[in-house]
């Protein structure tokens, strides 16, 4: 299959042209699940598989969630399980961090034995903590959390009766999430008969934070976010998934702009590789689209053992590499 052989011009990539979007598509389906457009885990697959190891891979992976997003976030909107106030506080924190992450990458991470360890900590840190939240039980989880734990196992278990089916949705129809107070202070919600809040300066603490790391790391920070959300601030993962894609989307749309139009730095040229990051894109927006309408079928610790999972592979493995 010579003829599907392509090499991009920005990146120096040579591969198959059914290859970028068949990863993308597997690796979307299953991290869009927990509000991750999956970029964390495509940049290892570019700089170790294809060997684009430049600075303006992070630009790529912006790309990539730009176009593959949408679908994801168009599929929680539909079923109205996407939370707004948490949305929008979100993009307000990670936006101007990824100006500042542009620069870190570009200046002090130009070097791909040093970009891997950065990305091997930072991925080190997220697998940590959805391990943590999974190890400690329900002892962590909020009442809420835990009573939609139970009406997930309950439903589940009379919907397979009824249906005489392996596969059966935990999550009805009319489970949607009702907006309840918002203020400086506070954001409260309303899910499938339970409350769930969080600090709203809290959150918006973190996501500035996680702007900067996510910046520079090319995966507009959803990454991050979405684990802090169930660990930290104990949220459901039915509810935070839409949200923390949406602010992945606004800020990748930043991100790839400002490794497009910025000038190169000490001679390294942040440029994305557009074509790359589309193909990349066109196989995740069909893997997200997929992953959002089955998460209703899996339990939350399900989720978020998937996540967990492959986070800690690619981190432990990237920070061995640097020693």
């Amino acid at each position: 299959m010579e003829f599907l052989n392509m090499t991009f011009s920005v990146s120096g990539v040579s591969t198959n042209v059914l290859l970028p979007p068949l990863i993308s598509l597997v690796i979307s389906y299953f991290t869009s699940m927990g509000g991750i457009s999956g970029a964390f885990l495509l940049l290892p697959f570019q700089m170790s598989i294809l060997n684009y190891t430049a600075p303006s891979v992070s630009g790529t992976n912006h790309v990539f969630n730009i176009i593959a997003i949408p679908s994801g976030v168009y599929r929680y909107i539909k079923e109205r399980r996407m939370a707004w106030p948490l949305t929008w506080v979100v993009i307000a924190g990670t936006l101007p961090g990824v100006f500042i992450g542009y620069y870190l990458r570009v200046l002090y991470l130009p070097d791909p034995k040093t970009f891997k360890l950065f990305a091997g900590c930072v991925l080190l840190y997220i697998g940590l903590r959805l391990m943590k939240d999974l190890l400690s039980g329900n002892t962590a989880q909020s009442s809420g959390a835990q009573a939609l734990e139970e009406k997930f196992k309950t439903r589940v278990a009379e919907r397979r009766r009824a249906q005489g089916s392996k596969m059966a949705a935990g999550i009805p129809t009319d489970a949607v999430v009702r907006t309840i107070s918002v203020s400086l202070k506070k954001v409260e919600y309303e899910f499938w008969g339970e409350r769930f809040s969080f600090n709203t300066l809290g959150m918006f603490g973190l996501a500035c934070i996680v702007g900067i790391i996510g910046g520079a790391y090319g995966i507009g920070g959803g990454a991050i976010i979405a684990p802090f959300c169930v660990a930290f601030f104990q949220l459901p993962v039915y509810t935070i998934a839409g949200a923390t894609l949406m602010g992945t989307f606004i800020t990748s749309i930043a991100g790839a702009l400002f490794f497009t139009l910025l000038p190169p730095a000490q001679g390294v040229s942040p440029l994305p590789d557009w074509p790359l990051g589309i193909l990349f894109g066109i196989g995740g927006f069909a893997g997200m689209y997929l992953g959002a309408k089955s998460q209703k079928y899996l339990p939350q610790n399900l989720i978020k053992i998937i996540v967990g999972s492959a986070i800690l592979f690619l981190a432990i493995k990237y920070i061995v590499q640097y020693f």
